[in-house]
């Protein structure tokens, strides 16, 4: 479990990749006692599990865990109670109606909260998620079993899951945290992401691959030979290994090296029968079952943008088995809010921080906007030393990024999270025919609903918004107040 003193020096020594501005404070010396506190009753406490119940067991002792005890709906009403803690604490329901599973939701809902999910016992800037894409198999974990807590329960019914519906035009109810394990049978590597499940029956789903990434290229090897494709689907797990299915790993990475390393080598494994897959040996739920070869369905749901994504001929999940561990957790993702939003974008902050920094090297930070959904806009701040370094910048972050729609380069003067900050930047520090770069029929997002969703083809535009070297920095000079930074208010009023 990160200890909450080293996670702030993480915040404050990455780089700004993924920085949480708005990180709490520890103002009084009660709040600092109590944060010694839990340091020293978690140092008591190495030798725990990295699973789902571990993350919850310290979000609820930093006070971010709500717990409520009163029976809910799995329909709408989970998602309408889960949607008023966007940006706060994460949520736990004890009750939920025809069902005797806990649901957990929110637990990556804030910036802060995605460093909890990381462990870090060796240098304070050994994590550093831009490194991503250089994890190899040395990280592979070490430690393996052939026994495992879920198999402590089965089920062949999909029913008895507490499968949230959560928008009233969605197609059903989807299983939104669903990480799929599968095997490339071209040359046997693992392959771990994140995939949207629609419920269909008490034994099948609908289940949404993205075309040409791993899981959907394993999908089509299979088909192409007529077969079924055997993975297993895991529900409810230590959020390192969500935040390492949802990088976009280089094909024929395995995402399991990836979750170990933010683990800091702490992950287990546990070979499924069914699949002979390694799978997360404290997996909540675990699903055996293969995607079939001839077989599709419709399917739609928000997305990112909280839009409706549109209709799409799916291939069709069918279980085998489904194990669970005694008092089961499931984790449920509200589709379009924060939590969803960081999980995808977060990553993909680091890696255009990653590929914009060999490109430029003064490169200082990338920040996916909340405005775009933490996946259309980003904002790079920059150390400008040549002019055209900028447009450099905004070239290599497109290619880092496909699904990019603007990215806006800025100086180390301007907040990237402060959106007020970024517009004066482009008010003041450009002109839209020297400065503004327009791409058009280029790649882009099949969410933006503006886009040609036909073709994925968008216009992207990209803004240098530094301030040029050919003309007087002074006159760009944000006005400072000397000591108005050290005045406290309170000594006056």
């Amino acid at each position: 479990m990160i200890k909450k003193e080293k996670n702030n020096h993480n915040n404050k020594d990455r780089k700004g990749i993924l920085r949480n501005k708005n990180t709490r404070n520890l103002d009084s010396k009660s709040d600092q006692k109590k944060v010694e506190n839990i340091t020293i009753k978690e140092d008591s406490e190495l030798k725990h599990e990295y699973d789902l119940r571990s993350f919850l067991s310290y979000l609820e002792k930093m006070g971010e865990l709500i717990t409520i005890h009163k029976k809910v709906k799995k329909k709408f009403e989970l998602a309408a109670i889960i949607s008023k803690f966007d940006k706060k604490e994460a949520v736990m329901f004890t009750n939920v109606d025809e069902s005797k599973f806990k649901v957990v939701s929110n637990i990556l809902g804030t910036r802060e909260r995605f460093f909890y999910g990381i462990e870090s016992s060796g240098p304070i800037n050994k994590i550093d998620l831009s490194n991503l894409g250089n994890i190899g198999p040395e990280y592979y974990p070490k430690e393996f079993s052939n026994d495992a807590p879920f198999y402590s329960n089965s089920t062949k019914n999909l029913y008895d899951l507490p499968i949230v519906s959560h928008f009233e035009k969605d197609a059903g109810p989807f299983i939104t945290s669903s990480t799929v394990y599968v095997k490339d049978q071209e040359n046997g590597n693992q392959n771990s992401s994140v995939h949207r499940m629609l419920l269909l029956n008490n034994s099948q789903m609908a289940i949404r691959m993205v075309e040409g990434r791993h899981l959907h290229k394993c999908f089509v090897y299979a088909k192409e030979h007529k077969e079924d494709l055997k993975i297993n689907v895991v529900v409810g797990v230590h959020p390192a290994l969500n935040i390492a299915a949802a990088y976009q790993a280089a094909y024929g990475i395995d995402e399991i090296t990836i979750a170990n390393y933010l683990l800091n080598g702490n992950l287990k494994l546990a070979k499924n029968n069914y699949s002979d897959l390694m799978i997360p040996k404290h997996s909540e739920v675990v699903l055996d079952g293969k995607i079939l070869h001839d077989e599709v369905s419709e399917e739609w749901m928000v997305e990112m943008l909280r839009t409706y994504d549109f209709k799409r001929k799916q291939p069709v999940f069918e279980i085998n088995k489904i194990w669970y561990r005694d008092n089961p957790i499931y984790y449920d993702i509200l589709p379009g809010y924060t939590e969803h939003r960081l999980l995808m974008g977060l990553p993909i902050e680091a890696k255009i921080f990653s590929y914009v920094k060999n490109t430029v090297p003064s490169t200082r930070t990338v920040h996916l906007s909340d405005g775009g959904s933490n996946w259309l806009t980003a904002v790079v701040q920059i150390k400008k030393r040549l002019e055209g370094e900028p447009k450099n910048a905004i070239l290599t972050a497109f290619a880092a990024h496909p699904s990019l729609k603007t990215a806006i380069i800025v100086d180390e003067d301007i907040n990237p999270w402060n959106p007020v900050e970024v517009d004066y930047a482009i008010s003041t520090r450009t002109q839209a025919d020297k400065d503004f770069l327009i791409i058009i029929n280029a790649k882009g997002s099949s969410l933006d609903p503006s886009s040609d969703q036909t073709n994925l083809l968008t216009t992207k535009l990209g803004i240098d918004a530094t301030i040029s070297l050919l003309k007087d920095r002074e006159r760009f000079e944000i006005a400072k107040i000397p000591g108005a930074d050290n005045i406290d208010i309170k000594k006056y009023v």
